[in-house]
């Protein structure tokens, strides 16, 4: 392991996510062509921070980062000599100069990764100008790189692995259009769990324009893995959600005249509603998601009215015309993803991905189960259910390949 994670402190108020930390500083030492070498990440608190300034630099209060290198005659590394030192965060500084900055946690604590590790590797900001310019010019180029990697043709591959869930809406799309039984939903959800799939999403919308109660009601006995049930925050659709209990319910926008949700759940103008709802699914012991769009305030109202999940929006990630919108839409995905994991909520997304557009979604190591719908059964079509699926996960989950 590259990067050795040391966690003294764990602030009450938000959380750190160790894979990403891990993805980061594995994603640094390839950067910076030190492949071979590794360090340790050592996360404190403010007093400890001040102890370990006055101890070693005789001088007084705390800082945000401390770096120790680790010297060839080091006693404390005998043998090491692929160890580069230790790196102390604060996190209680690094959290208010995340706040200060308009930014998550995680983005400052790999700004001030970068800043420790460069010092590690003898950068010196305070021998001189030159050096304090070309220190800092370094950390851009790096935090650009660790961030938004430039070169879009890479295949990313994450550690952590999101799960997989199909929406089977389409497959009732097509039945209704005939007003038959087939094909069957319920029966295309078995073959999606065959090929892998963890979970299966459905939307039971208020016209029934697709999946019917029967749907729900055979889907709930039938399946294996997860059954994740979108629906509107509506008194019908609770009563039904209720009486099924699925697994965890995903609480989304509808509007009749709409071919597919437009947007996120606007959370600050429904917030009693959806508290309310949310009450009653945490007194049946059913999760509740709320897809959303990724926005901060949406993030935190979420987190105040009890949600477990959010759902990002992945729409406008998908539906970007060029590369510097998608870079856009992409960073904000990703930063709205780190905050809604530090408020305390797990993290999904899906949205219009597809077989080009789900890799560096599924890189996100906050990020816990993609919900992909149209791109699978339009794939479907041409390959069959089962190698459809097998090629999205292949691109989800692509560490677990081979099994």
């Amino acid at each position: 392991m590259p990067v050795h994670i040391i966690k003294q402190y764990s602030p009450a108020d938000c959380r750190i996510s160790r894979r990403l930390l891990l993805d980061r500083g594995k994603r640094l030492l390839e950067l910076l062509d030190r492949p071979g070498q590794l360090f340790s990440l050592v996360l404190v608190d403010d007093a400890t921070m001040a102890d370990f300034n006055h101890r070693y630099r005789k001088k007084e209060g705390t800082t945000n980062v401390l770096s120790f290198p680790a010297g060839d005659d080091d006693e404390n590394f005998p043998g090491r000599s692929s160890e580069l030192g230790d790196i102390l965060i604060s996190l209680d500084t690094a959290y208010k100069e995340a706040g200060e900055q308009n930014t998550s946690l995680h983005f400052r604590v790999a700004e001030l990764m970068i800043h420790g590790l460069l010092h590690l590797l003898g950068y010196d900001h305070e021998r001189s100008e030159e050096e304090a310019q070309a220190m800092w010019e370094k950390e851009k180029q790096l935090i650009r790189q660790i961030i938004a990697p430039s070169n879009k043709n890479k295949k990313i591959r994450s550690t952590t692995m999101p799960h997989l869930a199909i929406n089977v809406d389409h497959i009732a799309t097509i039945r209704q259009a005939r007003g038959n039984a087939e094909p069957d939903p319920v029966l295309a959800a078995g073959i999606c769990e065959l090929a892998g799939a963890e979970g299966i999403v459905v939307h039971l919308r208020e016209d029934r324009r697709h999946i019917q109660d029967r749907d729900i009601h055979l889907l709930r006995q039938t399946i294996k893995t997860k059954m994740n049930l979108e629906m509107a925050a509506v008194k019908e659709i609770i009563t039904i959600a209720l009486e099924v209990k699925p697994d965890m319910i995903t609480l989304v926008p509808e509007k009749r005249k709409e071919l597919t949700t437009e947007g996120g759940l606007d959370i600050l103008k429904n917030e009693k509603k959806l508290a309310k709802t949310i009450a009653r699914m945490n007194k049946a012991s059913i999760p509740v998601s709320i897809f959303i769009d990724p926005d901060a305030a949406q993030i935190e109202a979420a987190a105040d009215i009890g949600a477990t999940f959010v759902e990002l929006h992945t729409g406008r990630y998908c539906d970007a015309l060029t590369d510097k919108e998608r870079d856009r839409e992409f960073r904000m995905i990703e930063q709205a993803a780190e905050l809604a994991f530090e408020s305390g909520l797990r993290v999904n997304a899906g949205h219009g991905l597809d077989y080009l557009t789900t890799a560096r979604i599924a890189a996100l190591p906050t990020i816990e189960e993609l919900s992909i719908g149209h791109a699978v059964i339009s794939r479907a079509v041409l390959v069959g259910l089962e190698q459809a699926v097998r090629e999205m996960l292949a691109i989800v989950r692509p560490l677990s390949q081979g099994q």
